[in-house]
């Protein structure tokens, strides 16, 4: 399918690995012009060549933490108005809420809230403008389905999605979408280092602790990054203009719910 953005223009936040860096690979093989970003320097222009090589798009990387002002002004003054903005940031590590200070916390709000926010207020008007604009907020299943440990991840990324569900429906007659994507259990790295804590914490194997995690999944395994970037890039795409607001779970059936 032809997803009519050969030549559009995004960032892909947070994108040097995992989900972030499937939906600029897949974003690539719709032709569009890309601006990637990460923290480390060698992986980040890695990914880049890479991307580079396999899709032919052009892609510029800035090395930025995207949750300050700084990182901010670096992507947007390599993608001053771009077409499509995907928000992706690392969460808090599995804590218990009585152990988090203020300062935990309000890191966790301005990493997973604050920061996609900031970043949609910048680019909006632009695309307003112009008439057409896609924004995807990477969020997570614990949205819907909270994970003890992770609750201040969950509440941070719950606050976005409250937020952006008003501010979609002001821009949908602008031809201007904002949805959010909530993975549950992919196959990154981050997801073998949570697996590789698990086993040690209960004194198995990680091919076990890995066989535990797919039984509870309906669909008896882990989802791949490039189905994840793949259903980004359709959210992106000129076929997605009447999805707006809305919460994309993919989970493999995680979560227990008919609506």
């Amino acid at each position: 399918m032809d997803l009519g953005i050969r030549g559009r223009t995004a960032i892909v936040c947070a994108s040097s690995q995992g989900l972030g860096r499937a939906c600029a690979q897949a974003l690539g093989e719709a032709g569009v012009i890309l601006v990637i970003n990460g923290r480390n320097r060698s992986l980040l222009e890695q990914t880049a060549a890479e991307i580079r090589h396999s899709t032919g798009a052009p892609v510029t990387p800035v090395l930025a933490d995207v949750s300050t002002s700084d990182g901010q002004a670096a992507l947007l003054e390599a993608c001053p108005t771009p077409d499509i903005l995907i928000n992706n940031n690392g969460g808090p590590p599995l804590r218990s809420f009585l152990d988090l200070d203020r300062q935990a916390l309000l890191d966790g709000v301005t990493m997973n809230m604050v920061t996609p926010i900031e970043l949609i207020q910048k680019v909006i008007q632009s695309m307003t403008a112009r008439g057409f604009g896609r924004i995807v907020n990477i969020t997570s299943v614990s949205v819907k389905m909270p994970l003890a440990g992770l609750d201040l991840s969950s509440g941070a990324r719950a606050g976005l999605t409250a937020f952006v569900a008003g501010v979609a429906r002001t821009v949908a007659d602008k031809n201007v979408t904002i949805n959010n994507l909530l993975p549950g259990s992919f196959d990154t790295a981050r997801l073998r280092s949570n697996l590789s804590s698990a086993a040690k914490r209960n004194q198995v194997s990680e091919d076990e602790a890995a066989a535990r995690a797919k039984a509870n999944i309906p669909a008896k395994r882990f989802g791949t990054p490039a189905e994840f970037g793949q259903t980004c890039a359709f959210l992106c795409s000129v076929h997605a203009g009447y999805i707006t607001g809305q919460n994309i779970l993919l989970d493999g059936g995680a979560y227990p719910a008919a609506f």
